[in-house]
């Protein structure tokens, strides 16, 4: 009896693009005024997977220098062996930050393309539990006037949003009267969200929950550093019963997010497929958060996020990041929009459903050789 040929993967082509911002943008702790993000496409078999990472061009780097000639010639279809060869290949390198975020771009364009190769989607193909994913808006930047912040998160409502989320910490002073503005913007129903990006320390993160309540505040992200797990655990116990603790966009690897669990640190686990090696970290970073009974959320890149999301039972919502929508917006055709206020993953559209518009990228690349 005939066997069938391995779908061999032919090549990998990488390459980054940096947008600028709309206007500058900051957070608790940082301030950017553009974003880099960094491309593979991966050919098998005559089809054409697509993966992607908001990444420095140093990821980029590491998939030219060392994981292309360690997949060439492999079964693409076998992506959890290629997932441990890139693993392995990066160990000495540094397993966390731009390493991850390489592997990311590639796990991700290998599980697109496997998709592509079975035509089906990717949320179809890992199987779904949820049919769609609710989107919860996501800017706010502390950057933002308080006119534009609250036009910026009112619009979201008005579209059919449910939550929305703002960042605060730069100012600790002015954050209760920004957080009063965001709900006078989005009425009394509405969620609203607050992420610290770690700026705050643990007394004044307490102090700032107790006043955020007073305005329906449901969700504080990061009110300390998310590496003082004593601290989370802290504010997780003390805060206002209607606050949720999250916690988790910075993990690289399924041991962080076991850490971040066993320490009781979070009521909600966040994890990013562009950042904790890709599509196949992603669930095991979900599976993780199902075994500790506790919700789990996707940090930013809605367009991958969806897919995998609605295959994980503890996925509750995936954060519809203005950075990031808007840059897939620009850069691909069938990047998802919220409709009813939920992300909805196309079965028609095999992969993630994108497809590269190369020659408007052209004008942002910064490194690569992905042309049109």
């Amino acid at each position: 009896m005939e066997t069938a040929s391995p779908a061999k993967l032919e090549r990998l082509e990488v390459s980054a693009y940096t947008v600028p911002t709309e206007t500058p943008e900051a957070d608790g702790t940082l301030d950017w005024k553009e974003t880099t993000i960094v491309l593979v496409r991966a050919f098998a078999c005559g089809a054409t997977g697509l993966g992607y990472s908001f990444a420095d061009i140093a990821s980029a780097n590491i998939i030219d220098t060392h994981l292309k000639r360690i997949l060439a010639g492999r079964n693409c279809l076998n992506i959890p062996e290629l997932w441990s060869a890139m693993v392995r290949a990066t160990r000495n390198l540094g397993r966390s930050g731009i390493c991850s975020m390489a592997i990311s771009a590639v796990d991700n364009a290998l599980w697109d393309l496997k998709a592509r190769l079975l035509r089906l989607s990717v949320a179809d193909l890992l199987g779904r539990a949820h049919q769609f994913i609710a989107a919860y808006g996501s800017g706010g930047f502390t950057s933002y006037s308080d006119s534009d912040l609250q036009r910026q998160l009112g619009g979201w409502i008005e579209a059919g949003l449910a939550e929305v989320k703002m960042k605060i910490g730069s100012d600790p002073a002015a954050d209760v009267a920004r957080v009063r503005s965001a709900r006078e913007a989005i009425g009394p129903d509405a969620g609203l969200f607050v992420d610290a990006n770690g700026a705050y320390d643990r007394k004044q993160a307490l102090a700032k929950a107790a006043a955020f309540a007073d305005y329906g505040v449901s969700w504080f992200e990061e009110p300390v550093s998310s590496n003082d797990l004593e601290g989370l655990r802290l504010i997780r116990e003390n805060a206002p019963s209607g606050i949720r603790i999250a916690a988790g966009e910075y993990g690289y690897d399924s041991f962080y997010f076991r850490r971040m669990l066993a320490a009781g640190a979070v009521d909600v686990l966040q994890a990013d497929a562009t950042r904790c090696a890709g599509i196949t970290g992603f669930l095991a970073a979900g599976n993780i958060s199902s075994a500790f009974a506790t919700p789990f959320s996707a940090h930013t890149a809605p367009s991958l996020h969806a897919h995998a999301a609605c295959a994980l039972p503890a996925a509750i919502n995936v954060e519809y990041f203005f950075d990031h929508y808007r840059i897939e917006q620009m850069f691909f055709d069938g990047a998802l929009k919220p409709s009813g206020g939920m992300l909805r993953p196309d079965s028609s559209r095999p992969g993630f459903g994108l497809e590269c518009k190369l020659p408007d990228m052209e004008k942002y690349k910064v490194y690569g050789n992905i042309t049109p």
